[in-house]
Parts: C-alpha cells; sequence; structure tokens
C-alpha cells in the first residue's frame, strides 16, 4: 500500500484530504505542522508523497521542505497554498517541490497529481517484435497534435511542464527550428488553470513589421487611415488566456518596450488611444536564437528576456533523442493515416535504419514530412539532406570544425560562434561595399557592435593592407561612412588607431 503523508494547519483540510484519499486506496497520516511533519518523515515506513501546505505558523512550507529534502530526498512534495505568491512557488520548486495546487483543492486536480507522484502511470504506445518499448509517455493534444518523450531529457522536460503550468508566470521556450516548441506551449496551456480559456499563437516573424503594433494591441477609429473602427488586438481577443509569442526575437526593439508594459502592468495602449487597456493574459514565448547573442547584438531587450525568462526551457534536437525517432514516427503515421484517408503501412527494417542513420537537421518538421511520403508514396530512401552527417549547420554556412580536443565543449562552442559572426560579418561587408552603416542595418545590429567585432576577429578590407595615413580624431568616423568604398577602406586603420579615450558618435 503507498503511504501519503498531508501537512496543514487547517483540521478541516486534513479530514477532507485523508477522506478522500483513503476511498482511493491509500494509507494516510496527517501532521498539523512543520515539526509534526518531520517526525512522521522519520517514522517507518516512510511516505512516499507529501502534500504540503506553504503557509504554516512556526516553520513555514519552505522551511518545512528543505528540512524534509535532507530527511528523504527521493519523497516526492506537492505544494499546497490558498495565496498567490508566485515567487515562494519558485522558491519551492528550486528546492525541489515536485509540483504546486492552489486551494480550495480541486478533487480532480488532487487525485491526478497523487496518481502521478505517489506511482508511475505512464502508458507506452504497442511494441512490434523487432523493438523494444519501454516507459514511453504519449500525451494527445487535440487533432494531430501530441507530446511524446521516451528520451531521459523529454521525460524530464515533461516533469518540469507540469510544475511550470500551474505557476502563472511567463515562460521562455528555446530550441531549434523544428523541435516542437509550439507543442510545449500548448502543453503549458493545457496544464493550467486556463485551460478552459483560448490559447492563441502569434508568429512575430511572419506579420510585417508595420502591421505587427496593430494586430497585437489593436486600435481606435481614426488612429490611421482606413481605420474607420475600432479593432481589438490579440491581447485583448486572448484575455484570461495564453499567447505564445513565436519567434519573439524578430518583434522590433520598439515594441519590444511595449510588451515589457504588458508583462509589468497588464495593461497597454492600442494605437490612437488615450486611455490604458487592462489585460489578464499568461505570455509564452518562443525562438530558435540564441537569445544571450541575440542581447549582445540588440535584437532583443536585456529588460525584456529577464521578464520573459521567469522560467525557461530548452528542447533537444532529435538528433540527441534517438530513441524517440521510431516511436515519434508511429505516431504521426497514426494521425496523418486518418487525416489523409490513408491505410497505414508497416515500418519495413529498410525504413527503420534509414531513419536511425539520419540526422534530421530538420527535426520534428522533417520527420513529419519523411512520414508523410511513406505514408502516402511508400518512399523508403529519406531525401538527401542539406547539411552532411554529423554537422550542424551554423550561421553563414558554417560547419562544426574538427578538433583534437573535444574536452572542452565550451571552447569548441565559442570558436564556433566567433567563427559563424566573423563569416555573417565579411559576407555584409562584402555585399554593402565595406559601407558599415550599411552592413549594420544588414546585420540587425548598432553601427558601435560591428566596429567592436570587426577589430575582435580581424575584419581588414583589401585597402587596409598598405599602411594609411594618420587622420585627426575629429570626423574619423564619420568620414569612414561618407567616403566612397575605395576609400575608406584605406583610412580604417588609422581611424581604428584613435587613442580609447576618442568618442563614438552614432552615423
Amino acid at each position: 500500500m503507498t503511504h501519503l503523508l498531508v501537512v496543514d494547519d487547517d483540521p478541516m483540510m486534513l479530514r477532507y484530504v485523508r477522506s478522500l484519499l483513503q476511498s482511493e486506496g491509500y494509507s494516510v497520516r496527517t501532521a498539523a505542522n512543520g515539526q509534526e511533519a518531520l517526525r512522521e518523515m522519520k517514522a517507518t515506513p516512510q511516505p512516499a508523497m507529501v502534500l504540503l501546505d506553504m503557509v504554516m505558523p512556526g516553520m513555514d512550507g519552505l522551511e518545512t521542505l528543505s528540512q524534509i529534502r535532507t530527511i528523504a530526498a527521493e519523497a516526492h512534495v506537492v505544494m499546497l497554498s490558498g495565496q498567490h505568491d508566485p515567487a515562494g512557488i519558485v522558491q519551492a520548486m528550486k528546492l525541489g517541490a515536485a509540483d504546486y495546487l492552489a486551494k480550495p483543492v480541486d478533487e480532480e486536480r488532487l487525485l491526478e497529481a497523487v496518481r502521478r507522484y505517489a506511482g508511475v502511470i505512464e502508458v507506452a504506445p504497442e511494441a512490434d517484435e523487432t523493438e523494444e518499448v519501454s516507459d514511453i509517455l504519449c500525451e494527445e493534444l487535440g487533432g494531430e497534435k501530441f507530446f511524446l518523450a521516451a528520451a531521459p531529457a523529454m521525460k524530464k522536460l515533461y516533469e518540469q511542464v507540469l510544475r511550470i503550468a500551474r505557476v502563472d508566470m511567463p515562460v521562455l521556450i528555446t530550441g531549434e527550428s523544428g523541435t516542437g516548441k509550439e507543442i510545449i506551449a500548448q502543453l503549458l496551456h493545457t496544464h493550467s488553470p486556463r485551460s478552459k480559456r483560448r490559447f492563441l499563437k502569434i508568429n512575430c516573424a511572419a506579420i510585417p513589421e508595420e502591421l505587427l503594433e496593430s494586430e497585437l494591441f489593436g486600435y481606435e477609429a481614426g488612429a490611421f487611415t482606413g481605420a474607420s473602427t475600432a479593432k481589438p488586438g490579440y491581447f485583448e481577443q486572448c484575455d484570461k488566456g495564453t499567447i505564445l509569442l513565436d519567434e519573439i526575437g524578430e518583434m522590433p526593439p520598439r515594441l519590444q518596450a511595449k510588451l515589457l508594459q504588458v508583462l509589468q502592468e497588464q495593461s497597454f495602449f492600442r494605437l490612437g488611444g488615450k486611455s490604458p487597456v487592462q489585460v489578464d493574459v499568461r505570455i509564452l514565448a518562443a525562438t530558435n536564437v540564441d537569445v544571450k547573442l541575440a542581447v549582445e547584438q540588440g535584437r532583443l531587450r536585456l529588460d525584456l528576456y529577464y521578464r520573459l525568462n521567469g522560467f525557461s526551457l530548452c528542447l533537444p534536437p532529435l538528433r540527441e533523442r534517438r530513441e524517440e525517432i521510431v516511436p515519434l514516427f508511429r505516431n504521426f503515421m497514426k494521425h496523418m493515416a486518418v487525416a489523409l484517408h490513408q491505410p497505414e503501412r508497416p515500418l519495413s527494417m529498410a525504413m527503420r535504419q534509414s531513419l536511425m542513420a539520419h540526422t534530421w537537421p530538420g527535426n520534428l518538421r522533417e520527420l513529419h514530412n519523411v512520414v508523410k511520403r511513406y505514408l502516402v508514396l511508400g518512399e523508403e530512401s529519406l531525401p538527401a539532406s542539406p547539411v552532411a552527417a554529423g554537422e550542424a549547420r551554423k550561421p553563414g554556412g558554417m560547419r562544426r570544425r574538427k578538433t583534437d580536443s573535444a574536452t572542452d565543449l565550451k571552447q569548441i562552442v565559442r570558436e564556433m560562434k566567433g567563427e559563424a559572426e566573423a563569416e555573417a560579418i565579411r559576407a555584409a561587408l562584402d555585399k554593402t561595399q565595406w559601407r558599415r552603416k550599411d552592413a549594420a542595418a544588414m546585420l540587425g545590429i548598432c553601427y558601435k557592435a560591428l566596429i567592436y567585432k570587426s577589430r575582435q576577429y580581424g575584419i581588414i578590407s583589401p585597402r587596409e593592407k598598405a599602411a594609411p595615413p594618420a587622420i585627426p580624431a575629429r570626423g574619423a568616423r564619420r568620414m569612414l561612412d561618407e567616403e566612397p568604398a575605395s576609400n575608406a577602406g584605406s583610412r580604417f586603420s588609422s581611424a581604428m588607431a584613435v587613442g580609447s579615450g576618442e568618442r563614438h558618435e552614432h552615423p
């Protein structure tokens, strides 16, 4: 029999939860405060799971949780709280809490949490004789969408999603293109208190910059030519629900400042509006770019990054969770066979070998297309990948560089990142005939950042090989952008030779 411990200073709450759980066949002990809870934890048998109130007199829930982790590190602890305290919930998660339930406790959610953390109830899809499948978790999300986890990293990610979903804070989802960031966002919404409300995905890169503000925040009548009537934006349409801002790094900085106001104050102004609009929206953000690099380049505001990064989830690429390739293939086929009115095809050994040998640079999106071709045409050969096997595409068309020392991973990553940046800068300068202001605009970075990185990577024009004459410090920067490309290169070294006290002006 599974043993549980319920800790709460409310006697009525203790009686209710004990009665409910005992009716489900669990052995339940109770404690009215933190000290009693610690005594019960040392008793035999130890509980497999603890339901722990956050706010109690004397030793509060966080202190009790910390002590429980030292006594029984394996026990699952689910926090109960009648107060909306996101900071306390985050602290509890950091201390090792498995989940969080709001009071008054919903009976269905409570039983779901107990079943999840007091025993393993994952269901695996059927396996054939040639394939061993164990502990595969699969959750349907409606339509053709589902979440599947077989790799340890994805199972851990699923546990994190279940914990974070009920904490009403922003979440930043990162990962390569096609890894399933939208699925994670839908999973967060499904397990959140907002699950009965609307979930809306907005691709910031797919909407023209001049339209994005009006689409997100709406406008008043007469705000611009053609605005005959007022229109609510996506944030108002998604009130009380969840909104996913995909490709957040592509949002213009001016709109990032407005989004920051929504995160901080839950209010904004429509275009042409004179009074603020209040909304209650949970914001999820997703990106496939290096967010730290985007901050360095000025594409993502640092204050917005910190606001969005209350929680962060990173999806590993498909090539790092190869045990999921075949189960994902089968699930895609099951859904697609219904949608396309086609019978499912058996997975041949040749196709299985092709799947496992492929590097999947397109991740789940690529796998989805392969399944569709196999289902409709029976094609067992995979299309040639634009990226060579075992190599990951880097910005500027560069590839992973072989190295004799594979032990210092951070150093390898730094070197590869630097090479990619240098290649992108050289390409932009070549396209703009070495007009640095134009090259900076093309790269989406400020002028000073381009100058700094050019110096860092030793990027010089062909004209700079000859020793240039000296140039006075005053006006040197302006001359670089005003002169023709044939002269700008020869003056670059002299401008860079100006002392560190030179004041850099924006062009």
